[in-house]
């Protein structure tokens, strides 16, 4: 962190500077040259000052850790009904929460969100706090990014997790900015430290590094989990907790978007949903063979996926794929086939029930992760098992 410092004996008031900021944050007024709010410290105006009046000036930011409290949750919900990642959230929340004593809040924002909010008060959130407008019915980025921004400061949460949805990822970063503070994305694990400090751990460079990344100077601390990571909170069967609603400064609505219509998509099938999963690796040969496994998959009443090869092949879309770069997935059943186990693909489905490998390799990093793997051709094992499980339906 640091700040620009100007000169006023070296500048000239060329104006080089003001032209230079893409951010328009640079004005010259009464002789002297200003930097507003709106600087994000690119140090274009530094390198092309001629006079080399304009400097860095760094500067070490630190925090009262003790004037954060809470773990804040932010809640996503559409047509009345909440995204159940929010509830896998508030799980963690409460594991984080216990262990630095803390509170655990739910940010929900919307209309008609009080009874909505309600129903979170039985998963063990202490605090629902209920920002409730007209304007805010639909999502749009600017001033639900407002809203957000008035809860911290008003709230002041040591730790905020969102969920690393379309709208999670759009919505993080805004708000994350505002207070020039760290975010992790797409987090697959989460500590926290005795001093209120959260270990954000997620794969790294590839896949090859589980990285522990750390916010020590500023707060809040921002995460982003991705559905089916976490483990789903509890009810209480004596819940308490309370719903406040927020006041919303009218001034916070002014938004540059503009809400012509909406239209929902229609639902598809969701691998991240999928009880059982067959999964068609690169030892699939041509996407013909595709048939085998998606029969195979019929017949267990489960889902085809695949890995990342054969989607960049363009033998199946991107919402079928597993991994860093895909849908993280926790069935109770996947069957593996013609998978090898990159870490970018077991970190996404290491926490399946039961997990079983064919691969002809018996040194595919895969089978570390399998409770039950065979070694072999999936062209011979696979044809096999759709014949026994066909017998088997024959039979009932």
């Amino acid at each position: 962190m640091g700040s620009i410092l100007v000169d006023g004996s070296k500048c000239n008031l060329c104006g080089k500077c003001v032209d230079q900021c893409p951010f328009g944050a640079i004005q010259i007024d009464l002789g002297k040259v200003i930097i507003d709010n709106g600087c994000r410290l690119c140090k274009l105006c530094i390198k092309n000052c001629p006079e080399g009046a304009i400097s860095l000036l760094k500067t070490q930011k630190t925090v009262d850790k003790n004037e954060w409290n809470g773990v804040l949750v932010y809640v996503e919900h559409l047509e009345g009904e909440i995204h159940p990642v929010t509830l896998e959230l508030i799980g963690k929340a409460r594991q984080l929460a216990g262990e630095i004593n803390h509170p655990v809040y739910a940010l929900i924002m919307g209309t008609d969100v009080i009874d909505l909010g309600k129903g979170l008060l039985e998963y063990g959130v202490d605090r629902v706090l209920a920002y409730q407008d007209e304007a805010l019915r639909h999502f749009r980025a600017d001033l639900y990014t407002n809203i957000f921004e008035d809860c911290i400061k008003e709230f002041k949460p040591s730790i905020v997790l969102v969920g690393a949805t379309s709208v999670g990822r759009s919505l993080a970063p805004r708000v994350a900015a505002r207070f020039r503070t760290g975010l992790t994305a797409d987090c697959t694990q989460l500590e926290v430290r005795p001093n209120t400090d959260l270990v954000q751990i997620r794969p790294a460079f590839g896949g090859n590094i589980m990285a522990q990344i750390v916010t020590v100077r500023t707060r809040p601390q921002f995460a982003t989990v991705r559905y089916k990571v976490m483990e789903k909170a509890d009810r209480l069967r004596k819940p308490g907790g309370e719903i406040i609603r927020c006041q919303v400064k009218p001034e916070r609505l002014q938004s540059g978007l503009k809400v012509i219509r909406t239209a929902l998509r229609e639902k598809q099938e969701n691998i991240s949903d999928a009880e059982v999963l067959v999964v068609a690796g690169r030892g699939v040969k041509n996407p013909a063979d595709l048939g085998m496994i998606n029969e195979l998959a019929e017949l267990l009443n489960g889902q085809l996926a695949c890995t990342r090869p054969l989607v960049e092949a363009g033998w199946l879309p991107y919402t079928k794929q597993i991994g860093l770069s895909g849908r993280t997935v926790k069935p109770k059943l996947i069957i593996t086939c013609g998978v090898s186990g990159a870490i970018q693909f077991t970190a996404c489905m290491s926490a399946a029930e039961q997990i079983f490998a064919i691969n002809k390799d018996r040194n595919a990093p895969i089978f570390k992760v399998a409770h039950y793997g065979i070694v072999g051709d999936i062209y011979q094992i696979i044809p096999a098992l759709i014949a026994k499980l066909k017998k088997e339906v024959r039979s009932v």
